[in-house]
Parts: structure tokens; C-alpha cells; sequence
């Protein structure tokens, strides 16, 4: 996207611009169904349990943004989405916020999906770090406005 869309709700904020895109109750299901092997509009509406008319809406868009691109399945004889470099690059998004919700929004002895890495090891957690390796946050960044 190299010029502004009007309807950015902030359109000098990376944060915002991104939730513009992927912010919705369902477009970083998709993402996370694709990350995990969806691949037809079948296959996304029966793990989202997604309405139909509102699954079509977030794929067009998805693909429309860049985050999924659609092409013609191994058999010939349906369409089916994967997810392009821009799509494959919210992995740490969704990963951080599986982490996240895996602290907040579950009881502590409520069961839930976890994600494991090859090896079967739990993934660690994802921290932002500074240039020297020390752990950043809210207290130790700070927004750098352009204007």
C-alpha cells in the first residue's frame, strides 16, 4: 500500500493502520486456521463456525490486503487460499497473543490448546528485546511521531 486510504482510522499509526486490516472479530482466525493448514472456505468455516456471508467477506478482504492469496487447488477443481509472505508474517502476532491469552483469559487450571514447536516443546515466550538483548516494555520504549 504505498498511498493513504481515507478511511485509516489513524493513518500515522502502524498499530492502528494494522487493525484497520486484521483487527476484526474474525480476520486473525482466519490467519490462525491458515498458519495451522486451512486452506478451502470449507475447511475455514467449519473450524471458525463463521457465517458463510461474513467468512466470504473476510477472505476477499484478507486477499485483497495482501495477507492471502487465492489459487487453484491441487485437483483442479476449486479455488483455495495460502497465505503470502505478508499473511505468514503476523506468525509472531498470533503467537503473542495465544501467549497472551494463555496467562489472561484462561482460569489457571482450565484446559487449552497449546503450541509446540517441531520437537514437541512448548514454544518459549515471545518478548521484545533492545539491540543489546535486554527485555523491553511499556516503561522502556517509547513512539517516535513523524509529525
Amino acid at each position: 500500500m504505498t498511498s493513504p486510504d481515507p478511511a485509516w482510522t489513524d493513518p500515522d499509526c502502524p498499530v492502528a493502520r494494522t487493525l484497520d486490516l486484521v483487527g476484526d472479530r474474525w480476520s486473525l482466525l482466519v490467519i490462525r486456521d491458515a498458519m495451522d493448514g486451512a486452506r478451502s472456505f470449507t475447511e475455514f468455516q467449519r473450524r471458525t463456525g463463521i457465517a458463510r456471508n461474513i467468512l466470504t467477506d473476510r477472505l476477499r478482504k484478507l486477499t485483497a490486503h495482501g495477507l492471502l492469496a487465492q489459487r487453484t487447488a491441487p485437483s483442479g477443481r476449486r479455488q483455495e487460499y495460502a497465505l503470502t509472505d505478508a499473511g505468514r508474517d503476523l506468525f509472531p502476532v498470533v503467537v503473542t497473543l495465544r501467549q497472551w491469552g494463555e496467562r489472561h483469559a484462561f482460569a489457571p487450571d482450565e484446559a487449552h490448546s497449546t503450541l509446540l514447536d517441531r520437537n514437541g516443546a512448548l514454544v518459549p515466550e515471545l518478548l521484545p528485546t533492545a539491540a543489546d538483548g535486554t527485555v523491553l516494555d511499556v516503561d522502556s520504549t517509547q513512539v517516535h511521531k513523524l509529525r
